[in-house]
């Protein structure tokens, strides 16, 4: 019996120290993504300087970085905040104090919009990324125009901190950083602005759909790994098909869908309803030829 016992804690022993080991090594992986250094071609984007280009870059800013960064782009203090797994802070983008506005230069501000990198090449945990990377050289050249004119906030915001569970789920790919997935393109173009399905897809890819709605935009789980709700599906086999323009014109700009369901909280309609009716009207072109498909459910 004392032999059974002595064996039994042996191989118990050996499974935890096997489980400390790999907790080790992912920490140790998780930690070398997050440090991992990455480095571009400058973009050498003209900024420009007109009163139309930095309203335009206003109307985008509006709806691409104040859901994450606040009204007044100040940053949102614990924007993610998932105790067992860490806590992240959106940046204040003003040059007040605590803000990067001040010293960011233009190719600091391509550097985190286009590849998810910060000054120093780090990879940021920016989940925008995706879609504003895809931003044409003339709208990034507009919103970096506006964010260089926007008043001064004083707002420091917490630090970005991670569990050793937050590294471990980092070492195991459980985490994607933008820096490690998207194009990486120099120079990107755009469709002319207007009322069409090429300009409707532009406008869905850069605005951060797809992140929640999937790749097919038939709906998909949250980002946010705390999180356990499932998107609607926007193709013409989930709830939109019995939709007409009118009412999804209205529901972006209100937050209240056909029959007077309120979209959930996590939409950020409040932001979209800064979208022209020019843009509301493509985005609507375009999800009416997306092929009809079934509700993801997973």
């Amino acid at each position: 019996m004392k032999k059974v016992l002595k064996w039994i804690g042996i191989v118990l022993g050996s499974l935890i120290g096997l489980i400390l080991l790999a907790g080790i090594v992912m920490i140790m992986i998780g930690n070398s993504r997050l440090n991992k250094t990455y480095d571009f071609p400058p973009s050498n984007i003209t900024i420009p300087t007109d009163a139309a280009s930095i309203e335009y870059g206003k109307h985008r800013a509006e709806t691409l970085c104040q859901g994450c960064h606040g009204p007044d782009l100040s940053g949102i203090d614990a924007w993610f905040n998932a105790p067992p797994i860490g806590l992240i802070s959106s940046p204040n983008l003003t040059s007040g104090a605590g803000g990067i506005g001040a010293n960011f230069t233009t190719e600091d501000y391509v550097r985190a919009i286009r590849h998810g990198i910060d000054p120093q090449g780090k990879a940021i945990f920016m989940p925008a990324v995706p879609s504003t990377s895809q931003l044409s050289d003339e709208d990034l050249a507009s919103i970096i125009a506006y964010l260089k004119t926007i008043p001064p906030v004083d707002h420091t915001v917490t630090s970005r901190r991670f569990t050793l569970l937050g590294y471990i789920l980092f070492g195991a790919g459980k985490f994607i950083m933008p820096a490690e997935i998207v194009s990486h393109a120099t120079h990107v173009t755009a469709p002319a602005r207007g009322v069409s399905v090429e300009y409707g897809e532009y406008m869905v890819n850069t605005n951060d759909c797809r992140a929640c709605h999937g790749e097919q935009l038939n709906g998909g789980s949250s980002p946010d790994p705390s999180e356990t709700w499932v998107s609607p599906n926007l193709t013409p086999g989930g709830d939109l098909a019995s939709w007409t323009e009118e009412d999804f014109i209205h529901a972006l700009r209100t937050g209240s869908a056909p029959g007077g369901k309120q979209l959930a909280d996590i939409m950020p309609w409040k932001t979209y309803k800064n979208f022209t009716d020019d843009e509301l009207k493509a985005i609507w072109m375009y999800l009416q030829t997306l092929p009809k498909l079934e509700q993801y459910t997973e």
